[in-house]
């Protein structure tokens, strides 16, 4: 089995090279000059799509070919105060880059939404925000000339105190996203509301493929044991043309184990592996951890003494 990692968003090796440099909406307003303000977006998002590509020149000098871009990478894209914005235009030469090079040097990048689209939502504001902020991510993968399919990860939503109702709620609400955006949804477990079970139940029903989330399992899983919903995972991919992905993490000590550690239990890591092991050729695992792509290089120095583990380069090893 081809094992192969990737991190999310940002470096801790790259200094100065951050993709969420922002501008909140307070000082675009203090700006007296509205089309200098709106140059000053441009200028911020150029430079995080910029670093973008610096991030991607790095990870290939250390064979790392799996990584989330930031889903900060333009400024106020959504506010309803500049809903005239035609933000993609001004960024069309830097979003071109990234693709082709992504493209070249064969990489797998996509997005994970923050916490507030929520498709499962009772209100529809919410549910027509969420919408708007997942066709940004369209609009970028576009830019980027990238396959759209299976791009996006998302958690289920808020469970409104009735989780059966809530799921049927994200079926219902499923029917108001366009088609072009649902083929860019994956779904993942959470850690606290929606377990494996209930987030594969979604995945099956609607063709969504599943990202398994070990730790978020850890921490909220209804007393099922993942293995016995492995092979379910596994069939979600079956008709995407992307590998199977999935989230790996640690527990940081202290009194909260659901934060992520700064580095991945390499033990743990191995043995979910090995219990794996033949059910699928390869498997992409984005790590979450706090040192990020210092995370990663860790963890492959710790593979290194493993029992059947076969290093191939920097970022990726065969499972025996």
């Amino acid at each position: 089995m081809l094992v192969k990692l990737g991190y999310a968003a940002m470096s801790v090796r790259v200094k100065n090279a951050s993709p969420s440099q922002t501008m909140t909406y307070a000082k675009f307003q203090r700006m007296q000059d509205r089309e200098a303000a709106i140059k000053n977006l441009e200028r911020i998002s150029n430079s995080n799509l910029e670093n973008c590509l610096r991030l991607l020149k790095h990870n290939y000098g250390h064979d790392i070919s799996f990584f989330r871009l930031s889903s900060k990478l333009i400024p106020l894209a959504n506010h309803e105060a500049l809903l005239e914005w035609d933000y993609i235009k001004p960024l069309q030469e830097n979003l071109r880059k990234i693709g082709e090079y992504a493209k070249q040097k064969r990489m797998r990048i996509d997005f994970h939404p923050d916490h507030f689209v929520v498709l499962n939502s009772l209100r529809p504001p919410v549910v027509k925000q969420s919408l708007k902020t997942l066709q940004m991510h369209g609009k970028l993968l576009q830019g980027m000339g990238i396959d759209r399919t299976h791009r996006c990860v998302l958690h289920v939503g808020g469970a409104y105190g009735n989780k059966e109702q809530a799921l049927e709620k994200f079926i219902e609400n499923w029917s108001l996203v366009p088609a072009g955006i649902q083929k860019m949804i994956m779904l993942e477990n959470d850690d606290t509301t929606f377990s494996l079970k209930e987030t594969l139940y979604l995945g099956e029903k609607l063709g969504i493929p599943v990202v398994f989330d070990l730790h978020h399992h850890m921490m909220n899983h209804d007393l099922e044991e993942w293995e016995s919903h492995w092979e379910r995972v596994v069939q979600t991919w079956e008709q995407s043309p992307l590998p199977i992905k999935m989230h790996i993490s640690s527990s940081r000590e202290g009194k909260n184990p659901r934060a992520h550690a700064d580095f991945i239990d390499s033990n743990s890591f191995v043995s979910f592996l090995r219990h794996i092991r033949g059910s699928v050729p390869e498997i992409h695992c984005m790590i979450e951890a706090k040192q990020k792509d210092e995370a990663l290089l860790q963890l492959m120095r710790d593979m290194t003494d493993k029992v059947g583990v076969e290093i191939i380069d920097g970022a990726s090893f065969w499972v025996k």
